[in-house]
């Protein structure tokens, strides 16, 4: 039996009180998942089938639909309306995967089911999406390459799969410190280049660097409060930060439906001119982010990510 829908106004993931809202600024997403959280799965189908091919877009609505606590029953209850259904199958993997990271499910089931809904339609790539979000919290290295391998042949450009893969490959050789040629950058710097010209895929190198910066804190190599570092001074930092801020610059496009992610890269590149100190240039940042802000990077390493990006604002309208 299907459970009761929870109450009315939830919140979503919160910090010191503050509800983060991982669907950003996608209004049709925030109505199909209160529409799902009542029972209403229709909406969630007519939203995923009106999403189609625009693969950044499924994977981050089927994300962020699979991380509410009821969507696995009422998921299963669309299935079983409609059994030969590859949205529900796959909303119902990528919900396992987020119940597996929380400890209520076994890996290697899950692995099993996405593997299951991958098959059925096999050009996706959002079942895959879903495994390598697993992988790289509890896999090895190279299960979590092979499957960054399996979403770029299937969307080169795909936006949380770089991320993802940034974030894992950040953290290997903790021990070298800030090594401008450790292979998180080149990564980085590889993927924009091959990107075309209009893919925030140019933000990826500043992703980097802060990903970097996370694991260093965490390994006491850096301080823990950013602005303190010397992490986004050197010349190659600021040459990174000039590039991104420049192509955001040219392809933003405030009136136009934007990039389903793209505040992620708005907050990531906010927090490098901020620790960067050119406040100017992050106060229009935070003026485009609205009330979008998002965890990361704002946490790193270990702050609260509201406060820290509520003081980070404050001081740069503060500025100007």
């Amino acid at each position: 039996m299907s459970p009761p829908p929870p109450p009315l106004g939830r919140s979503r993931k919160k910090a010191a009180g503050h509800a983060f809202d991982a669907a950003l600024d996608d209004a049709e997403l925030v109505a199909a998942r209160a529409a799902l959280a009542q029972g209403r799965w229709t909406e969630v189908r007519a939203l995923l089938a009106a999403t189609g091919d625009d693969w950044d877009r499924r994977g981050h609505r089927v994300d962020v639909l699979a991380q509410e606590p009821t969507t696995t029953a009422w998921a299963r209850d669309w299935r079983l309306a409609e059994p030969e259904s590859h949205d529900a199958e796959v909303l119902l993997a990528f919900a396992a995967v987020h119940k597996a990271l929380r400890g209520k499910e076994r890996s290697g089931k899950v692995r099993e089911r996405c593997r299951e809904a991958a098959a059925r339609v096999p050009a996706d790539p959002t079942p895959w999406l879903a495994l390598l979000i697993l992988e790289r919290a509890l896999g090895h290295e190279e299960d979590v390459v092979r499957l960054f391998d399996e979403i770029r042949h299937r969307h080169p450009e795909h936006h949380h799969a770089h991320h993802l893969m940034v974030a894992r490959l950040a953290e290997r050789r903790p021990g070298a410190g800030q090594d401008p040629m450790h292979e998180v950058y080149d990564f980085a710097s590889w993927a924009a280049e091959q990107a075309p010209a209009d893919s925030p895929l140019a933000v990826l190198p500043v992703v980097a660097h802060a990903e970097r910066y996370r694991v260093l804190a965490h390994a006491g190599l850096e301080p823990a409060d950013p602005a303190a570092s010397g992490h986004w001074v050197g010349r190659r930092a600021r040459g990174v930060m000039k590039a991104a801020f420049d192509w955001w610059l040219e392809w933003e496009t405030p009136d136009e439906p934007g990039h389903p992610r793209c505040h992620i890269d708005l907050n990531f590149l906010a927090h490098a001119k901020s620790c960067e100190g050119r406040a100017a240039e992050a106060a229009v940042l935070f003026h485009r982010i609205g009330r979008h802000a998002t965890p990361a990077p704002w946490s790193y390493p270990d702050r609260d990510p509201y406060e820290a990006f509520t003081a980070a604002r404050a001081a740069a309208f503060g500025s100007v």
